[in-house]
């Protein structure tokens, strides 16, 4: 089979090389990969990973064989899955509690859009518990992850405050956000619920809008700063408050569960993804410049002959 690996001497990064098909373990699926999307923190490990390694999260495709110990879906299976690497490659092993059966309806470039974003940002908003009537702020708005958190903390009754660029507001509250604001400075009042992927500057304000007893997830760092935190920043004025790391890898099992729980939406029309731009995996080079100057709004998906 084919796959993309990492390659310090390509323009890209990244070259196609030949290896084995993988040989799947009792409790896993052969996936014949039909699409895959990219994720930001993607862009970093091209750039840490040895020379050879295989990146890749999020896949949909066919089972060409099902797993040994009856688990999962049967051979002839459309399925979208998470996989912590080796996802750019024709056929991928996975294990079967990180699959879902794709309804019919939704296409594979659409449900390419889920595993990580939608797991990530399902499985951040769980930290407020019941977000009815809560204040919510999301920062990176207009991201994959914030474009899925707003959809889904609204239709658990949040009220939501979206941090973003001005030219995406009106589509954030299309999407369910009652404010959007440039910057966490120009947004009113407190959060009990704060959703923060920038870092540096952004996350240091997050702190100073933090309701008492509120909590501020931190889910990534596309800015690249660091933020010092000391305990002054939160006493007074946000006692009991926490910080909150999210990495989706130690965020629990059931990812499959999940995802099958936003396919559902997607059936249902109460989730909506959004493909950016879609290209021929041997055409990544593109896509993933147009993530890198951040030149698109949605996901960028690689498409592949499975």
């Amino acid at each position: 089979m084919l796959a993309l690996v990492t390659s310090p001497d390509s323009a890209t990064g990244l070259r196609l090389a030949e290896f084995e098909d993988p040989q799947p373990v009792a409790n896993e699926a052969l996936v014949s990969v039909h699409a895959t999307s990219l994720n930001r923190g993607e862009l970093r490990l091209l750039a840490i990973r040895p020379n050879g390694f295989i990146p890749g999260q999020d896949i949909v495709g066919i089972v060409e064989r099902a797993a040994a110990d009856g688990s999962g879906p049967a051979a002839g299976t459309r399925v979208a899955a998470l996989v912590d690497q080796s996802g750019w490659a024709e056929r991928v092993a996975v294990s079967t509690d990180r699959l879902a059966v794709l309804p019919d309806g939704i296409g594979f470039e659409s449900a390419a859009t889920l595993p990580v974003a939608g797991t990530t940002a399902l499985r951040t908003l769980r930290y407020g518990g019941d977000l009815a009537g809560q204040q919510v702020l999301i920062t990176g708005a207009s991201g994959a992850v914030g474009r899925f958190q707003i959809q889904i903390a609204r239709k658990q009754g949040a009220l939501i405050t979206a941090i973003a660029s001005a030219r995406h507001h009106d589509d954030l509250r299309r999407l369910g956000a009652q404010h959007a604001a440039e910057s966490i400075e120009m947004a009113e009042g407190e959060f009990s619920l704060i959703t923060e992927s920038v870092g540096g500057k952004s996350l240091a304000h997050a702190i100073e809008r933090v309701a008492p007893g509120g909590t501020v997830v931190m889910f990534g760092s596309s800015s690249g700063e660091l933020t010092p935190v000391g305990f002054r920043q939160f006493v007074p004025g946000h006692e009991g408050a926490r910080l909150q790391t999210f990495a989706y890898y130690t965020s629990g099992s059931a990812i499959g569960t999940d995802i099958a729980s936003l396919l559902g939406l997607v059936a249902a029309g109460r989730l909506e993804t959004r493909v950016a731009l879609t290209v021929p995996w041997t055409e990544i080079g593109q896509a993933l410049d147009a993530l890198r100057q951040r030149r698109i709004s949605g996901k960028a998906v690689l498409t592949m002959t499975g």
